[in-house]
């Protein structure tokens, strides 16, 4: 979803003010579009510490109409500057049980997350729990 909002074509000029102006429709019909399908869980991993700012409650709203009621959300927010891609890593332990962190593409992280800007981005949720994970990671489980 990141790659595509910086390779897409989604931004479509600037405002008076030199801020870029994003096709924010376009993009969520396009990069959001899942057939009037609704999912039990949704993995966002770091793509909100990415995702150009016009764009973040746009997905976050996106995903509360497609998520059932009872429906979570796991979502980290990483400390880094550039994107990082994560993933279940293999190991002896049970599967699934480790994160593993690995460099994606170059995209700059967009904004630090705080508890308290995660809270008002998924006000509409009426469940959230926030855990720091090692190497900094924040993990955050949204419950619709």
């Amino acid at each position: 979803m990141v790659h595509d909002a910086y390779t897409g074509n989604w931004q479509t000029g600037t405002d008076e003010d030199g801020n870029p102006v994003w096709d924010v429709e376009g993009f969520l019909s396009q990069s959001l579009a899942f057939s009037g399908r609704m999912f039990d869980v949704v993995l966002l991993w770091a793509t909100l510490d990415y995702l150009p700012e016009p764009l973040v409650a746009p997905v976050v709203q996106r995903l509360f109409e497609a998520t059932n009621p009872g429906g979570q959300v796991l979502a980290f927010s990483t400390p880094g500057p550039t994107a990082r891609r994560l993933r279940t890593a293999d190991s002896t332990s049970l599967p699934g049980d480790d994160v593993e962190i690995q460099l994606a593409e170059q995209f700059p992280i967009q904004r630090a997350f705080t508890n308290r800007s995660i809270e008002r981005l998924f006000a509409a949720w009426p469940g959230y729990h926030q855990f720091l994970a090692k190497d900094g990671v924040s993990e955050v489980i949204i419950t619709r």
